[in-house]
């Protein structure tokens, strides 16, 4: 089936629009460059929307630009709508990674929590370190496995969460830029995810389980309740990135479809 592709310059759109709201941006050629301000999330380059001529002098000088600023030298962009980027960021020896990008498709499915599961909406007050630790040791272990890594790394991690990071994450929720959804087995906190709602749109991000809990549908539950919760804000389009084509099977149980693809490029590591 060919590519929707209005549909994915409306994506591209909200890609360019969300990061502005906690970042400041930067115009290097056919780029646009987004920068954190010493809090909140480490930011990336995309190509501005209807841009072209991605040559291989555009890409260094947003990567020269990254390291003067102390940035990740790092881009993201959607393959359909820049199908020349990823062999140019690979000539310049960056890796590259390819993510199904998916939207909903119609109506969700109702999806009850799972046996013994609480899932529900985070309160801005809330401990949101807790929420960011059990992101970071699901994010450690990629994919749909599962393993050790449980409550007490959690725990860990919540101490290791930057106050100034928690703070902004904090502000974007109070000012409705930002929602949360967690899951808790037996009253331990064990998956997390957000959406970020602006302008008729908004990105399913971070959804992340502890892979202790995993195999359970918490992933499932909690992407659920942040669609129902989309829905309810009025917002006609809901997308995400999945980690790959298993997960993206999760997603799809909770009504996504594949539309294209998702492609980041950074500095190769080990």
């Amino acid at each position: 089936m060919p590519a929707d592709l209005d549909l994915l310059r409306r994506i591209d759109a909200y890609l360019d629009a969300a990061p502005r709201t906690g970042a400041t941006a930067e115009a290097i050629g056919p780029f646009t460059l987004f920068l954190n301000e010493g809090h909140g999330w480490r930011y990336y380059a995309r190509p501005s929307p209807g841009a072209n001529g991605f040559t291989s002098e555009a890409v260094r000088a947003v990567r020269s630009r990254q390291r003067a600023l102390s940035q990740p030298e790092a881009f993201e962009w959607i393959a359909e709508l820049a199908p020349a980027l990823g062999e140019v960021v690979a000539a310049d020896g960056m890796r590259l990674v390819d993510h199904p990008l998916m939207v909903l498709a119609g109506d969700a499915p109702t999806l009850g929590p799972p046996e013994g599961v609480e899932v529900g909406m985070v309160d801005p007050d809330d401990d949101l370190a807790a929420l960011s630790a059990v992101a970071e040791v699901g994010f450690a272990a990629p994919g749909t496995g599962t393993g050790t890594p449980g409550a007490a790394d959690a725990l860990a991690a919540a101490a290791r969460q930057s106050a100034d990071t928690i703070a902004f994450q904090r502000g974007r929720m109070l000012a409705g830029l930002t929602v949360a959804a967690a899951a808790r087995v037996s009253g331990v906190l064990a998956s997390v995810g957000w959406h970020q709602p602006l302008d008729g749109a908004s990105e399913i991000v971070g959804v992340a389980t502890l892979p202790a809990f995993r195999r359970r549908g918490l992933g499932a539950a909690v992407t659920g309740t942040l669609v129902a919760d989309a829905l309810e804000r009025g917002v006609e389009t809901v997308f995400l990135s999945a980690d790959d084509d298993d997960v993206a099977r999760v997603y799809e149980r909770v009504g996504f479809r594949r539309v294209g693809t998702a492609c980041g490029a950074s500095i190769p590591t080990g």
